[in-house]
């Protein structure tokens, strides 16, 4: 099986999830993951298809005919291999999740993806939002973020970098690992 990962973006409106699964099962695809969204009136979203080898290139072609409803950009699901003579659970990475909660200001994403980026952390989810804070009069940001830590990372040190942080940017951060 190949696993192909499809970008779409386009204006909302009813009907562009069908349009897609269509497409994909109808040349021999299985929608396997996605992450889905209106945004602004955007229509923005991933989905990781798995298709047999000899109908990606079928799948591609058709999912050509969506031009104009939605942008689709098909990009190959990266293989995983683990390396020869490797104990893979001392180089598996450690689930971290974080909660960030404060008085919106720009750079808070900036901030913070450049502290968990400089420990080598990968961001697997990430969801945001702002909303009126009516006891303030003001706007809060609310974020959770899903990554991976690498085993060889002190977390100790990244908890204590992310605290420090958010003491400078006037947030709170809450960690679970």
């Amino acid at each position: 099986m190949t696993t192909l990962v499809l970008t779409l973006v386009g204006d909302d409106r009813a009907g562009l999830v069908a349009a897609v699964a269509d497409i994909v099962g109808n040349h021999g695809g299985n929608w396997e993951n996605s992450q889905l969204a209106e945004l602004a009136g955007a229509f923005a979203g991933i989905v990781e298809v798995s298709v047999s080898a000899e109908r990606a290139d079928e799948l591609r072609a058709a999912l050509s005919v969506l031009d104009g409803l939605l942008d689709v950009t098909i990009h190959p699901g990266a293989a995983s291999a683990e390396e020869p003579g490797r104990d893979p659970a001392a180089s598996r990475p450690r689930p971290l999740t974080l909660q960030v909660i404060g008085n919106d200001h720009p750079g808070i994403v900036r901030e913070i993806s450049a502290v968990l980026g400089a420990h080598g952390v990968s961001i697997d989810r990430m969801n945001t939002q702002t909303r009126d804070a009516a006891m303030y009069g003001g706007r809060l940001f609310e974020a959770t973020v899903r990554a991976r830590v690498p085993a060889s990372v002190d977390l100790a040190e990244l908890t204590g970098q992310l605290e420090r942080l958010a003491s400078e940017i006037q947030v709170d951060v809450t960690l679970e690992a």
